[in-house]
């Protein structure tokens, strides 16, 4: 018997391969991760320079533009409104307690500038704009349309991703800037009309708590945010193969990474925010 405990096991299993092949799985898997990694920062910096190359493709920008934006405004009033009144009307009713309700409504637009509207929008535009950019893409990557832009001198990047990266960092923004607004609608609606809230106290509220800064802020998240929604989208989107199948597992992929990517950046950036 042995006299430290676990040897014995150790010396089984490394007797048998099974920490060796278990080590060797692991090792395999970082060094993969650390490579996608760099392939991606790679396929960054080219976007960022292709964005710089002419031609510069208006008629891309501007369809992506009106896709991304015009496309993708109804949901962001519906979801923007409900999700202003609904918070309202939690935090209403925890207020009341302690007959708080006059700031329910700066409380809610605080939230709303800071985190709650960058977060929503970027989560409705993964669902919607960028699963549709990378099956889009993905369809025509399987159907070789990408290996003929090639064949032809034409460099998928700058027809496909650029312009689609350029009209999210500068439509979702926006999009957020408008969730923001009627978000706060949402609120009156729920503090004038369910908690009698003066309307002079509402406004007077939210204009001593929220500033200036707390706007930029959510704004910057968003485009940050766009940034991540429509490379990464591409990104998938360039990378699949398989026919119907591959397609459907390259959207997938692309909505899960995403999100997933946001909820970190968000963190990080949160974090970056509050220190400066």
């Amino acid at each position: 018997m042995s006299i430290i405990p676990g040897v014995d096991l150790l010396t089984t299993l490394v007797q048998k391969n099974y920490f060796v092949d278990g080590v060797t799985l692991i090792g395999r898997s970082v060094v993969q991760q650390f490579k996608s990694l760099g392939s991606f920062c790679l396929y960054i910096g080219e976007i960022i320079r292709q964005a710089f190359k002419p031609p510069v493709r208006w008629d891309l920008i501007f369809q992506q533009l009106e896709f991304v934006g015009n496309q993708s405004l109804s949901i962001i009033v519906l979801t923007g409104f409900f999700t202003g009144a609904v918070f309202a009307l939690q935090i209403g009713g925890i207020f009341q307690i302690f007959r708080a309700e006059s700031i329910m409504g700066a409380a809610t637009a605080k939230a709303l500038t800071r985190e709650m509207a960058p977060l929503m929008t970027a989560f409705l535009l993964t669902g919607r704009a960028g699963s549709s950019m990378t099956a889009e893409i993905a369809t025509m990557r399987v159907n070789e349309q990408v290996d003929a832009m090639e064949a032809m001198a034409v460099d998928p990047i700058n027809y496909l991703v650029v312009p689609r990266v350029i009209a999210c960092m500068c439509i979702i923004p926006m999009l957020c800037g408008i969730f923001i607004f009627i978000g706060i609608i949402g609120a009156y609606v729920t503090g004038v009309a369910v908690f009698d809230v003066d309307v002079g106290v509402f406004v007077d509220r939210i204009k001593w708590m929220v500033e200036p800064r707390d706007i930029a802020n959510g704004l910057e998240k968003a485009f940050f945010f766009a940034m991540i929604i429509s490379s990464i989208a591409c990104r998938y989107g360039l990378k699949a193969y398989g026919g119907a199948k591959g397609v459907g597992q390259a959207t997938t992929r692309s909505v899960v990474a995403t999100l997933l990517v946001i909820l970190l950046c968000d963190v990080f950036i949160t974090f970056v925010q509050l220190r400066l």
